[in-house]
């Protein structure tokens, strides 16, 4: 069985889906579209603008939605599961027909903007933990009189945790302490997947409540479960969650694997995710969706 996994924030580079829009006139009229809905031209944003440019919140999380639908509804593929890695979620349920292309982009866009609000009200961060178990990273957290959580589990022996920014420094501290082989600070513009994201969730969950999510064609690994679901109501129900609480994407790919999953192909700009998969499961086939190549 075949997997499609799509990327999060992190995944963005300058010049973004151009060849597509050069080399399709389906691609350049969603593009267009995609220009239309979000009321500016994040087309020039994507393929003229340098890495700073694409740092921001509103733009990285629509562009990366963008290129990884446009490049899978090229590929016209229909796959056995999906899952994406937090804002990648949004793109698997287009790809899963749970929600369509207008739909999707204009959650995304509700999405990225409630969280650049909520990080501007509460100044916070993020960093990511190497060679730790998950519980000596969650209870090293649990016992800071600060908000820091587990924010990430991307693959064993690597966990994200989000905070604010006294609660990252002193957590940063005590997990070396405990052992970890690296506590890095990340340049990101707040604490994602943590309590301090309850402002964006509450104004993510109105739009989600107001738009029609379909039956899907297939089931969907959603971050804060880990756990195939097709029911549109609990899929709303998550995609709510996902904003406060821990991206499980260690534990989703388990699961996909567990149930079928043989191969899993990565659908947007980079490679992270193949990576992660890789250091997961070392039994399975794992590609990038290419044009270019049989899928």
């Amino acid at each position: 069985m075949k997997a499609y996994i799509f990327p999060g924030q992190g995944a963005q580079k300058p010049g973004m889906g151009k060849d597509l829009y050069d080399s399709s006139s389906q691609a350049k009229a969603l593009f267009e579209k995609a220009n239309e809905i979000l009321g500016f031209e994040i087309t020039k944003v994507m393929f003229e603008g340098n890495t700073e440019d694409l740092k921001q919140t509103n733009v990285t999380q629509p562009a990366i939605f963008l290129h990884s639908v446009i490049l899978f509804m090229l590929a016209d593929v229909q796959p056995d599961m999906v899952a994406g890695h937090s804002l990648g979620e949004f793109s698997a349920l287009v790809a899963n027909k749970c929600l369509s292309f207008e739909d999707g982009l204009r959650l995304v866009a509700i999405r990225a903007n409630a969280m650049q609000k909520a990080c501007v009200q509460t100044p916070s961060t993020m960093a990511a933990i190497i060679g730790l178990d998950d519980q000596t990273i969650e209870s090293t957290c649990q016992n800071i009189d600060e908000v820091v959580v587990a924010a990430n589990y991307n693959c064993p022996g690597q966990v994200v945790i989000s905070g604010t920014h006294r609660g990252i420094e002193i957590a940063c501290n005590q997990l070396k302490e405990a052992g970890a082989r690296m506590a890095m600070p990340l340049q990101v513009g707040g604490a994602f997947h943590s309590p301090l994201m309850q402002p964006a969730r509450e104004e993510l969950a109105e739009g989600i409540e107001q738009t029609h999510f379909e039956v899907p064609t297939c089931s969907i690994y959603q971050n804060c479960t880990a756990q195939a679901t097709s029911e549109a109501v609990e899929i709303k129900r998550n995609l709510i969650a996902q904003l406060t609480a821990p991206v499980r994407w260690a534990q989703s790919v388990k699961q996909m694997h567990a149930d079928g999953a043989t191969e899993f192909v990565e659908c947007g700009p980079g490679n992270v995710l193949q990576g992660l998969v890789r250091k997961i499961l070392s039994d399975v086939h794992v590609s990038s969706l290419s044009l270019n190549s049989p899928v």
